[in-house]
């Protein structure tokens, strides 16, 4: 079994399964990732590929996945100022783990509706 299991809060804060997937498991993390898949995106045009993202939860998780690693940030002073983000060499090796899981999620869609669909009416009765 993988070593997901503490006994205290100092154990978890020096867990790496924990630290590592809690900083990118997040819904937004995971899409930032995807979406800089082909290329290196500005924000405003990862904004607009995301869709639902709020300026400043983008700008949060843009600066998570640049603190460990995941992506870089590059300012060209311009003018007009233009800042830009692009996976690292590790990022991108976090999206070849990502894929997999994307594509599974994909293939399972209607089966996990399905099963909602069931619990609900279940719950329902």
């Amino acid at each position: 079994m993988l070593p997901i299991g503490v006994a205290n809060k100092a154990e978890a804060s020096n867990c790496s399964i924990r630290s590592v997937l809690s900083n990118v498991t997040g819904k937004w993390r995971m899409i930032i990732i995807l979406a800089l898949e082909d290329e290196p995106k500005r924000f405003g045009d990862l904004k607009r590929c995301i869709g639902d993202v709020t300026q400043s939860v983008l700008t949060e998780n843009l600066r998570g996945l640049q603190r460990d690693g995941y992506l870089t940030r590059t300012v060209d002073p311009g003018p007009p100022v233009a800042v830009s983000y692009k996976l690292t060499p590790l990022g991108r090796s976090l999206l070849e783990m990502l894929k997999p899981l994307v594509f599974w999620s994909h293939e399972q869609m209607d089966e996990v509706r399905k099963l909602r669909m069931q619990y609900d009416r279940e719950q329902a009765s």
